[in-house]
Parts: C-alpha cells; sequence; structure tokens
C-alpha cells in the first residue's frame, strides 16, 4: 500500500540516528491525522510517518496529545481511533493559551504580546474583540474554562496598559 510518508525519516543514517524533538514528532503525527480522511488508528500513523518509529512511540506521542487536548480519541474494538480536536489555526490558539496559563504575570506577557503586534494585526484584533463584544457573550464566556476550581475562580487580566479601545467599555472595562 504506497504510504505517504510525513516528515523527513530517510536519508543516510546520521540523520536517522538524531533525535527528534517531542514538539517535532507532535507535529508530524497532527499533520498525518489531518491528512486523513477519517479517523485514524495509531498504526496508520505509524505507516504515514515513514514507519521508523515504533508502535509505542506513536502512542505515547499520541496519548500526549490527546492530554493536551489537540486531538480527540474513541473507541474502536480493541484499539483507539484518533482525529485532530481543530485545524491547525485552532491548535496554534490552543498553544498560545497554554503558554499563557503557565505564565506567572498573565498582564505582563499580554501587554508585551500586545505591543509587539504589527499595525494590520493589531486592527484585526481590534475588529475581532469589537466583534466579539457586539455578539455579547457566547457559550465559552458563559462556563469556566476548565472543571478545575482553581482556574475557574481567577479573574480575567486587566486591559494592557495603553491599550485603551473604546469598545473597552462595551465589554464592561
Amino acid at each position: 500500500m504506497g504510504a505517504k510518508a510525513f516528515g523527513n525519516f530517510g536519508g543516510s543514517g546520521r540523520e536517522r540516528a538524531r533525535r527528534r524533538g517531542q514538539g517535532q514528532l507532535e507535529a508530524q503525527v497532527l499533520a498525518a491525522l489531518h491528512h486523513s480522511p477519517v479517523p485514524a488508528t495509531a498504526a496508520w500513523v505509524q505507516e504515514r510517518l515513514g514507519g521508523d518509529l515504533a508502535y509505542t512511540t506513536v502512542m505515547t506521542i499520541l496519548s500526549r496529545l490527546h492530554a493536551k487536548q489537540a486531538v480527540t480519541r474513541e473507541r474502536s474494538g480493541r484499539a483507539y481511533v484518533w482525529t485532530p480536536a481543530a485545524d491547525e489555526a485552532g491548535l496554534a490558539a490552543l498553544r498560545m493559551r497554554r503558554v499563557l496559563d503557565g505564565e506567572p504575570d498573565r498582564d505582563a506577557v499580554l501587554t508585551s504580546f500586545v505591543s509587539a503586534l504589527s499595525a494590520h494585526d493589531e486592527q484585526l484584533l481590534r475588529t475581532l474583540l469589537d466583534r466579539d463584544a457586539a455578539d455579547g457573550p457566547g457559550p465559552a464566556e458563559s462556563l469556566p474554562a476548565s472543571d478545575d476550581p482553581a482556574t475557574a475562580e481567577e479573574p480575567h487580566p486587566a486591559p494592557a496598559p495603553g491599550r485603551h479601545h473604546p469598545s473597552d467599555e462595551a465589554r464592561g472595562g
């Protein structure tokens, strides 16, 4: 069966011997899942990655991605079938939220991020925030982000200094 391999796993022994980082493997596994028209098994993913990874390694990566909520899984007989939880933009947004959640000073991180945006990106962000404010709170905003009581009780971060916008009043800020 002619499987399309994802990633450069061929080449010299020296290239194969180099250890790939966890992030690189996760990206390759996600790329394979995104190319599958249906939920895929770990064996299918292993085959698409060129076959030089052990089945247990592929399962470990899929399990880690599941713990990060980047993939979903369903039982299919004795195995699981795996599906990406979001498109590539959604997965990038998930990574951004996880980085933000891991930082002790959210205000400083958001301030630094917003102040480094290009004029185009800043305008796009303003447009999206204005549209969100006009639509009112959606289901995701009316429920805690997780079942963890510690994170459910966190206050919302204050607006970034120097970045006041008229839509802030619409959101109660």
